[in-house]
């Protein structure tokens, strides 16, 4: 097996399956810097013919509990400051990716977390796995996309109901809303995430490619465009009191006592 490492990010490469680790345990907080690191080791990927598909995993508790809002200049820009989102700028290079991606879920996958997920292709899922977009548990507005990934995948009613209501969701019921495809136990989760990679993999990759892009045409730019979106209405509500409370209150874990304000 071939290994290399971006950061936080390793990669290593057998029978034509990259696996592609976050290392940032126990609940792999993102930034910037991961999220490039994450488009970096898939650009690289993507230049490599030995490589046809890959599985995205994380070591720890939890996929990705979203950003890290106690570091938030390392989450992209402070509000107010900038025109665009850099982080977004890397999410959309990930969606730009020409390979398939298998995404192997244990634990929460929240906020943005959930928006990494659904780069993937396809994601294999614990019982415990639990899919949050919480956004408006502290005050802010969806973003990664979600707001054109997850009706995309869903529906537009789940998806509303998941956004404004920030309820989580089960391994099992992400299965039968079709926001996830395989359910697997815990100590079989990579597995069941290498051999459908591994049944990808099989096929002739340029018809795999070829049809993957057909499939996908034109989500990159959607997210893009979608993010733009997002970023705008993020970048207000983080200046709100509300917002500074959502913080406090998840940090604290208790209901947040919104005004409006």
């Amino acid at each position: 097996m071939t290994q290399s490492r971006y950061g936080d990010v390793s990669v290593g490469l057998d029978n034509h399956v990259a696996q592609v680790e976050i290392h940032r345990p126990p609940h792999n907080y993102f930034d910037v810097q991961l999220i490039r690191d994450l488009a970096e080791a898939f650009n690289a990927l993507d230049t490599d013919s030995n490589c046809r598909v890959s599985v995205l995993s994380a070591e720890g508790k939890s996929f990705c509990a979203g950003a890290n809002f106690a570091n938030r200049a390392a989450t992209g820009v402070e509000p107010g400051t900038a025109k665009g989102n850099p982080l977004y700028s890397e999410a959309v290079r990930l969606f730009n990716c020409k390979k398939p991606l298998v995404a192997a879920v244990q634990g929460a996958a929240i906020g943005g977390g959930l928006g990494l997920a659904l780069v993937a292709d396809f994601r294999v899922v614990t019982p415990e796995a639990r899919f949050a977009a919480n956004f408006v548990k502290i005050g802010i507005h969806p973003g990664f996309g979600l707001t054109y990934t997850l009706p995309r995948l869903i529906g537009f009613q789940r998806a509303n109901l998941m956004f404004l209501t920030g309820r989580r969701i089960n391994g099992e019921e992400a299965v039968a809303w079709g926001l996830a495809d395989i359910l697997a136990e815990p100590e079989r989760l990579r597995a069941a995430a290498t051999g459908l990679a591994a049944e990808i993999a099989e096929n002739a990759p340029l018809a795999v490619v070829s049809t993957r892009n057909t499939v996908r045409r034109g989500l990159a730019e959607t997210v893009q465009a979608q993010t733009d979106i997002e970023f705008v209405e993020q970048d207000w509500l983080m200046r709100t009191e509300d917002h500074r409370e959502g913080i406090k209150a998840v940090a604290e874990r208790r209901p947040g006592n919104f005004t409006g304000r």
